[in-house]
């Protein structure tokens, strides 16, 4: 009864038209976990797949406007280590967006000085989904704009092991000492690493209602503003992004300070 509450009331309280400035801080690095694809398309009875590739044409709309504001950095959490538990045609649909989306989006990327970046396990993915991406990064590699940063195949808690594992070679390599280790060197072995100093996320979105952050990104999100939107991923639009950029220009981050 408390969760339901607590989502009407999150919900009453996203309805309230929250002012945007666009001259106003602009939070530099922007994480989406873009939740329910499939709810969408359940409700309008049509196959989950449907919602998926509805919600590529909002990542089209997001990523441009986010451009456009100023936004440094958009992570957009598209598939994790935990989804390849999906029914096998849903997988190997997800396996091929990339693709389509890439073939149709990478011109207009060029238009906007967008580059792509990629993190998670890349090189466990079908080598036409691999392909794919690799020609993305390597065609964007030198625009100059926002990074579009893709998770695929990504999960938070790997990406801390892979890392930790990083630096226990080096320590027993003799190329470091155990007290050599710190924040700004952990950071280093992260697949973030690439984003410098915007590795470390600002605000991050989750769509369709839920409220946990699902392994995306755990140690980036640890001081992010978090924003929980009622709206599906797919009617998520231009005009959402900016609400959800008005409600953090209101807070006041403090870092665990005063």
């Amino acid at each position: 009864m408390k969760g339901l509450f607590n989502k009407r009331n999150q919900k009453i309280k996203e309805m309230t038209t929250v002012s945007f400035n666009i001259d106003e801080t602009i939070p530099q690095h922007i994480a989406i976990i873009m939740d329910g694809n499939g709810r969408w398309a359940k409700n309008k009875f049509m196959p989950r797949i449907a919602g998926h590739k509805e919600g590529m044409n909002t990542v089209k709309k997001v990523t441009k406007r986010a451009s456009q504001i100023g936004v440094k950095v958009l992570s957009l959490y598209a598939f994790s280590t935990e989804n390849w538990k999906r029914p096998d045609d849903e997988v190997n649909f997800l396996m091929q967006l990339p693709v389509d989306f890439f073939d149709t989006f990478v011109p207009e990327l060029m238009e906007q000085n967008i580059k792509v970046q990629v993190i998670g396990f890349i090189d466990q993915l079908p080598k036409h989904t691999q392909e794919s991406v690799e020609q993305a990064i390597s065609v964007t590699e030198r625009n100059t704009g926002m990074v579009l940063n893709f998770a695929l195949n990504y999960g938070g808690r790997s990406e801390l092991l892979e890392a930790s594992k990083a630096l226990a070679k080096k320590v027993k390599a003799g190329e470091i000492d155990v007290e050599d280790i710190t924040e700004s060197l952990f950071e280093e072995s992260l697949m973030t690493c690439d984003l410098k100093e915007y590795q470390n996320v600002d605000l991050m979105i989750r769509t369709s209602g839920e409220e946990r952050i699902s392994n995306f990104m755990l140690w980036q999100n640890a001081y992010s503003e978090f924003y929980f939107s009622q709206v599906l991923w797919p009617d998520f639009n231009e005009q959402a992004l900016e609400q959800a950029i008005g409600v953090y220009q209101k807070r006041h981050r403090r870092f665990g300070g005063l």
